[in-house]
């Protein structure tokens, strides 16, 4: 084939042809649970892990989910067979995998609503991660969300479809009339209690000898955050996750005595995401004209870089 192809409901179709009727769940409602992986070497990484994680995230989202992990790791390597060969040499597939509850009769005079909806569908890795390898990256805070109360209905840390306040984040850092403006920068969203995240990965701080992570369940869970604490790990680089720390502090230049000591002794940012594994955060911005540097690479990233390398078999750049 010289178009590429999509799994839904049980057909490899073209992935021109692959949609949604009107009634789904997953348009009328946003009711989609997603996972995003990627491959290297046109092999699925970390995707037990993932698959896990999928699975979770439908049962906590009440989505039905029937498939095994047998037959939606077939639907996978079938994809990235016959898309990846539509690829230069050289490249990578990302690989979606996404359920709802399915059609919703009432919209259309049914008694009955589904059957559930399943698909999976690749696209290239994006051309942009290879720059947040080379030049770093720039976070942006770009507004704040709901709480992570125990309360909530969705936690943060399930990987879903809805994605609105990502659009309006990625927006707003790019208007020119806006506080936070930072056109290409990464949109940070934070909550009522300081945790922030990003919508292509999570944000580790580096400070002293240690490594901090996001607290648990404040962000979404993330697989390449997992893989970088096992490198750690191994590394022998103690971790901890971040204190009740609001996460604009590490964008002041220069925090002062009121603000958290951990933000005055960071000596990193870096942003791990499926996409591109690792990558430098070379600046962070919490107002147009509010801001702080951070060395790109860091004598820790650098040491997780190649231990990453290792993972993957790959040498070290």
């Amino acid at each position: 084939m010289s178009t590429p192809v999509a799994y839904l409901n049980g057909r490899f179709i073209p992935f021109a042809d692959a949609g949604l009727p009107l009634h789904d769940a997953g348009f009328v409602s946003g009711a989609t649970v997603v996972d995003n992986a990627r491959t290297y070497n046109r092999k699925l990484f970390r995707w037990a892990d993932h698959l896990a994680r999928f699975r979770r995230d439908c049962a906590a989202c009440y989505v039905p989910l029937a498939a095994t992990d047998a037959g939606l790791t077939t639907v996978a390597e079938e994809l990235v067979a016959r898309n990846g060969a539509l690829l230069p040499p050289d490249g990578e597939l990302q690989v979606v995998t996404f359920a709802t509850p399915g059609p919703l009769g009432f919209y259309v005079g049914d008694p009955t609503n589904g059957p559930p909806t399943l698909g999976m569908a690749t696209y290239p890795v994006p051309a942009r991660y290879a720059r947040f390898a080379e030049e770093g990256v720039v976070l942006a805070v770009a507004g704040s969300q709901g709480s992570e109360s125990w309360k909530q209905l969705l936690p943060p840390r399930v990987k879903h479809r809805s994605r609105m306040h990502w659009y309006v984040a990625e927006r707003a850092i790019n208007d020119p009339g806006s506080p936070c403006h930072r056109p290409g920068a990464v949109p940070v969203v934070v909550t009522e209690h300081g945790a922030g995240d990003t919508p292509v990965g999570g944000v580790l701080v580096v400070a002293g000898d240690r490594v901090y992570f996001p607290r648990e369940g404040t962000v979404q869970e993330s697989i390449t955050l997992k893989v970088v604490a096992e490198l750690c790990g191994r590394l022998g680089i103690r971790t901890r996750s971040l204190p009740q720390v609001p996460l604009e502090h590490f964008a002041v230049p220069d925090p002062g005595k009121g603000e958290a000591p951990l933000a005055r002794r960071a000596t990193e940012l870096i942003l791990c995401g499926t996409g591109f594994g690792l990558a430098g955060v070379r600046e962070f911005a919490l107002l147009t004209h509010l801001s702080r540097t951070y060395p790109v690479p860091g004598p820790v990233l650098a040491r997780l870089r190649a231990a990453w390398a290792e993972e993957l078999g790959e040498r070290p750049a």
